[in-house]
């Protein structure tokens, strides 16, 4: 004898609908958050990291150098959208260079020389269009060079 079920009650079929759509939900919502990501993703990307391993301690060197130098510099945006870098404890005659690239979004670059100023500040040849960059700036004098990255807004 088959028993009627009361109007409104929560079935299989039910809860199969609800499984259904639940899954479908996380599944659109992974598939758009990983295109996202990989679409605006312009970081720096090894070609082999297994060669890029073995060059570590290299690198881990290299940057140990650079501290004991003792170099350090600032770099901000003047009014007329040039960069300027105030160096300290860098020899007199240093080349100043810089890489630009927008962090997110736009595959921009651009890369800055820079001019030495009567202050012993460096100010760069070009002016820089307005917005958020990551700047590697490169500092060369003697036989020595130092860089570092940092944010220029």
């Amino acid at each position: 004898m088959a028993s009627k079920q009361a109007k409104g009650t929560f079935t299989g079929k039910h809860m199969l609908g609800v499984m259904v759509v639940g899954f479908g939900i996380v599944a659109v919502v992974n598939f758009t958050m990983a295109s996202l990501a990989v679409g605006g993703f312009h970081g720096i990307v090894v070609e082999n990291s297994y060669v890029a391993s073995q060059k570590f301690n290299t690198w881990l060197a290299e940057a140990e150098a650079e501290r004991a130098l003792g170099w350090q510099a600032d770099a901000e945006r003047d009014a007329a959208g040039h960069v300027v870098v105030r160096p300290e404890g860098v020899p007199t005659g240093a080349t100043v260079t810089a890489e630009l690239r927008r962090p997110l979004g736009e595959r921009e670059y651009a890369d800055l020389t820079f001019a030495p100023l009567a202050d012993g500040t460096y100010r760069s040849t070009e002016a820089v269009s307005a917005g958020r960059w990551t700047m590697r700036l490169a500092i060369a004098a003697g036989g020595d060079s130092w860089s570092a990255e940092s944010d220029l807004r």
